[in-house]
């Protein structure tokens, strides 16, 4: 009877499809495809406001995945977790709908899933699909030359009007002050091959050169400041990943051990949780949130054993002033160096200075309710490492060698799943975190989460949800909710509230503060959404008063953001966006600040044309750069603008792609910044006499 009521559900869903109003249209997946990557990316640079960070290793699968769907019939939870848009109560609920009722029969039938509605669907149909294929490839090399993929990327850029660093000087001048210039030319140079095979074989290499550094000459004679490659093997017998060159690795919710990036506050409350897949490739251009050696996943069933072994060489700064050191091989460094910068005798006298070993491994037992994981994880470098500690950090690590021990667990009963990692430094503190999402009823999500870094914990590679840039010295509880308040408008909400225990950076006492973020997104259509947003943050800062005994007092600070973004298609090839910020910085003993950013976005791409247009025109003016206001900017395939809107100006950028026949692609990009109230832009080396700022790109990309 059971196979026979699962026969008839299957008939009327089928025909209830057929008749559904719902469909997708398939011009519009690239579309959405840049939409779920743009809209992440600001998530991340809520987080960490940074113009230079390399975005491509943690939405590398989102396009590997859009170039070849993920079969839903066929995906394990490791590959769900991958696309990083679905939590583990959905994924629990898709594959447990597959077990009790068979193959999906469209992509349709999601609906008929509790946590499923029609934005989640049409959220992650660019990158999956329904099939009755076996996935199980047959990786003989005629398979692999035929059906693989392979791409080949060129780009260069630079900024059009001279900096100081790059203008005219006498060999005197340079020999008297070496580091008074950049030793090589204004261009930025990147390239990477890359071959796939579905999700089952990846191996690259990329290879990038910054502004100022040097090329073919010099320091750099073997042409690249950075390379990089990888080689990566997924799902083949016993052996789920095996990773050689570079790769990531990545456990629990980040406290114990994290290479590369994470999610973090956002309006998507559920971006609390991380969702660990272990290892994963790196193809990213950012040198130093990667592993280099080699490491290996293995199945035994409902057991998951990983192990991994790196020695990297990376920047640190050496105390030349050091007089301990007894032999030649012995010296001493004083910092770690993550800018990844090698334009002057400086930077390049820190370049690869140390010889930084990690190894560790994880084991977990695994079901697809319960997760339990043990990891452990041993670095040391090949120096003394003497950090300047002051009276705020003089807990932190000042080891060359460290060791990690941590537990973590992930237990999804129903509609609730519980996470969390408790992580012990062997020669420091503790650090733990425990949290809950909750699907109440198909309309109203929460997520809860604790947080507890001791002042003496030691991260390696952590990125626990927090308030500080490290995990340490903060405690705090966070909690958000999502709700579906009709067909047309969701609300979403978090409050975080935290703790600092003991001193921080410009902060000469134990301090609070918190955190709101309130987002109210409206839908009538799918031509168009908008959505208005208003964020605080909180925090205690010694106060700028000069006072006559010298003693620091701290006071309270906040920055609100208030936001209006809207999105409308005005046909399937005209796509508008505009977007209005203002921003208030209140700092006791300061000015109050303001600024406010305007802009207009027109995408444009018709169907079946080779030709896609980004244009944007902004304003903005902003008090100073402490009032600065962040906006993502469109760009070429794999490259990510943030700039730092700040002071009274205009802003302005057109991106042009161009498909030729054949798989070659072709972008162009232009951008200006005009400053109204400057005549120099910048300082240092950096330095520009003028008050415009451009910018020019060409990325070229064949694929075959």
């Amino acid at each position: 009877m059971q196979k026979i009521a699962s026969e008839i559900r299957k008939t009327i869903l089928f025909c209830v499809v057929l008749i559904a109003p719902f469909h997708l249209f398939s011009q519009e997946t690239e579309e959405l495809k840049n939409q779920i990557i743009e809209q992440r990316v600001e998530y991340l640079i809520e987080n960490d406001e940074s113009n230079e960070t390399d975005y491509t290793n943690i939405f590398e699968q989102l396009n590997t995945y859009y170039e070849k769907p993920l079969n839903l019939n066929s995906a394990s939870a490791t590959e769900l977790n991958e696309l990083s848009l679905l939590n583990d109560i959905q994924i629990n609920n898709l594959l447990s709908h597959i077990k009790t009722n068979g193959k999906l029969m469209t992509l349709e039938e999601l609906q008929t899933i509790q946590g499923f509605d029609l934005a989640t669907i049409r959220m992650i149909s660019p990158f999956v699909r329904v099939s009755f294929d076996v996935n199980n490839p047959q990786l003989s090399l005629k398979e692999l030359i035929n059906n693989g993929n392979n791409s080949v990327f060129f780009r260069m850029e630079q900024v059009l009007e001279e900096k100081k660093g790059y203008s005219e000087t006498t060999d005197s001048a340079m020999l008297a002050s070496p580091n008074s210039r950049y030793l090589g030319d204004k261009n930025k140079y990147y390239t990477r091959y890359n071959y796939t095979y579905g999700n089952h074989i990846s191996f690259g290499i990329t290879a990038e050169k910054d502004a100022g550094e040097e090329f073919f000459k010099g320091s750099q004679t073997k042409g690249f400041d950075y390379y990089s490659a990888h080689f990566f093997l997924r799902n083949q017998g016993k052996i789920k990943q095996l990773a050689l060159g570079d790769y990531q690795a990545q456990f629990g919710q980040g406290l114990t051990f994290w290479s590369g990036m994470a999610f973090g506050k956002s309006a998507d409350i559920m971006l609390v949780k991380r969702s660990a897949v272990g290892l994963k490739p790196y193809k990213s251009a950012d040198e130093n949130l990667f592993l280099r050696g080699a490491g290996i996943a293995l199945n035994f069933d409902e057991i998951e054993v990983t192990s991994f072994f790196s020695s990297n060489r990376i920047d640190g700064n050496i105390d030349v002033a050091d007089s301990t050191s007894t032999t030649e091989d012995e010296f001493s460094i004083t910092s770690i160096q993550n800018t990844g910068f090698h334009r002057t005798k400086n930077e390049i006298e820190d370049k690869d200075a140390i010889i930084k070993n990690t190894m560790g491994g994880h084991i977990s037992y695994k079901t697809r309710t319960l997760n339990v994981g043990v990891t452990g994880v041993y670095d040391e470098i090949d120096a003394v490492f003497k950090p300047s500690l002051d009276v705020y950090n003089q807990f932190r690590n000042s080891s060359s060698q460290q060791t990690n021990l941590g537990v973590d667990y992930n237990w999804v009963y129903k509609n609730y799943n519980f996470f969390g990692e408790f992580s012990k430094s062997i020669n420091g503190g503790t650090a733990w975190v425990s949290g809950a999402l909750i699907n109440l009823t198909g309309n109203l999500s929460l997520s809860v989460l604790y947080r507890d870094y001791a002042r003496n914990f030691h991260p390696i590679y952590s990125v626990g949800i927090g308030e500080n840039t490290t995990n340490e010295n903060e405690r705090g509880i966070y909690i958000g909710f999502s709700a579906l308040l009709s067909s047309k408008f969701t609300l979403s909400a978090y409050f975080d509230q935290y703790v600092f225990p003991w001193l921080k950076y410009q902060t000469n006492a134990p301090s609070s503060g918190f955190q709101y973020l309130a987002q109210l997104t409206y839908k009538p259509s799918k031509k168009i959404e908008m959505y208005v947003r208003v964020r605080d943050r909180n925090s205690m800062k010694n106060t700028p008063i000069d006072l006559e005994d010298g003693i620091d007092f701290i006071s309270p600070q906040s920055q609100t953001n208030y936001r209006y973004n809207l999105s409308y298609s005005i046909s399937p090839s005209l796509k508008l966006k505009n977007r209005v910020e203002l921003t208030n910085v209140d700092i006791t003993g300061a000015p109050f600040e303001t600024g406010f950013l305007i802009y207009q976005d027109v995408v444009y791409q018709k169907l079946n044309s080779p030709i896609q247009i980004s244009f944007r025109y902004g304003i903005f003016q902003t008090d100073s750069y402490t009032s600065r206001i962040y906006a993502y900017e469109n760009d070429v395939l794999y490259a990510y603008s943030i700039p730092a809107y700040y002071n009274k100006g205009t802003r302005t950028y057109l991106t042009l792609r161009y498909k030729f026949n054949k798989g070659i692609d072709l972008w162009l990009r232009y951008g200006i910044t005009y400053y109204e109230n400057a005549d120099v832009i910048s300082s240092g080396l950096e330095k520009i006499n003028g008050n415009t700022k451009s910018d020019v790109k060409i990325q070229l990309r064949y694929k075959f």
